[in-house]
C-alpha cells in the first residue's frame, strides 16, 4: 500500500527539498476503502511517559471526559478508555508547546518530551475535516503524578510477562490494554516504544448504529 494522500511526514524526516517523500517502511496495513477527502486539519498533541527499568513500563491515563472518553469517536466499548495525555494545540502554540502544558494539566508533570510521530485520523462524518495528532515520548519526569479532573494516570507493562526481578508494587501491573484504547493505537504504538519515528493515517466511518470503525490504515517508519 502506498503512502497516504494528506499525511505529512514525521518531523524528524521532513520532506525532501522537491516536495517528495522519504522512503518510509510500511508496519501495517489494512482495508480497500478509497481514503476519504478533507480539507482542513485541526492540531492536537498526545505524549507519552516510558520506563526502560527494569521492568519497562509505560504511563496512560485513563479518560474520564472530553475527547475520546467514551471512545465514540472511533470505537465503541465499554465505559471509558485509556491513552496518552494530550490535547488541541491553541491559537499562538507550537504543538510542542501545547504538549507540554496538556501533560502537565492532565497529570501534574514536567518532562523533556521528544516529538516521535504524526497520525492523521478523518472521518465520513466530518469531510472537511481532519485531526492531526502530533505524538511525544519522554523517558524522565519531574513532579509527582496527580489524577485531575480529566485523567486518572496508570503505569502498564510494556509486555504481556511482568519482566522479572520487578518489585512487588510492579509485579501487579497489568500490559497495555489495547482492548480499552482506540482502535489504531495496536498499530503504531510498537514503534513508539521502540524509540522510531513513525506517521500513519487512519479513516474510519460509522455504522447504523453510530459506532465508529477503521476503514482503512497505514502506519510506517522511516527507511534505514
Amino acid at each position: 500500500m502506498s503512502f497516504p494522500p494528506g499525511l505529512l511526514p514525521s518531523a524528524d524526516h521532513p520532506s525532501h527539498s522537491d516536495g517528495s517523500h522519504p522512503s518510509y517502511t510500511e508496519s501495517s496495513s489494512g482495508g480497500d476503502h478509497e481514503w476519504l477527502p478533507f480539507q482542513h486539519r485541526k492540531l492536537y498533541t498526545n505524549a507519552f511517559i516510558l520506563s526502560s527499568g527494569p521492568p519497562a513500563k509505560i504511563l496512560l491515563g485513563y479518560k474520564k471526559r472530553g475527547f475520546g472518553a467514551d471512545l465514540q469517536l472511533c470505537i465503541h466499548l465499554v465505559a471509558h478508555s485509556y491513552n496518552g495525555f494530550g490535547g488541541k494545540v491553541e491559537p499562538g502554540e507550537s504543538p510542542a508547546q501545547a504538549a507540554a502544558r496538556e501533560l502537565k494539566e492532565e497529570c501534574g508533570v514536567d518532562a523533556p518530551l521528544v516529538h516521535c510521530g504524526t497520525l492523521l485520523f478523518v472521518t465520513d462524518g466530518g469531510p472537511e475535516w481532519a485531526f492531526q495528532i502530533e505524538i511525544y515520548r519522554a523517558e524522565e519526569y519531574t513532579g509527582t503524578l496527580v489524577e485531575t479532573d480529566e485523567m486518572r494516570p496508570q503505569w502498564f507493562f510494556t509486555s504481556a510477562e511482568p519482566a522479572s526481578g520487578a518489585s512487588p508494587g510492579l509485579s501487579t501491573l497489568p500490559p497495555i490494554p489495547y482492548d480499552r484504547m482506540w482502535p489504531d493505537d495496536i498499530h503504531w504504538m510498537p514503534l513508539l516504544l521502540e524509540n522510531r519515528p513513525f506517521v500513519g493515517r487512519a479513516d474510519f466511518r460509522t455504522d447504523s448504529s453510530g459506532k465508529y470503525e477503521m476503514l482503512r490504515w497505514w502506519f510506517g517508519a522511516p527507511s534505514a
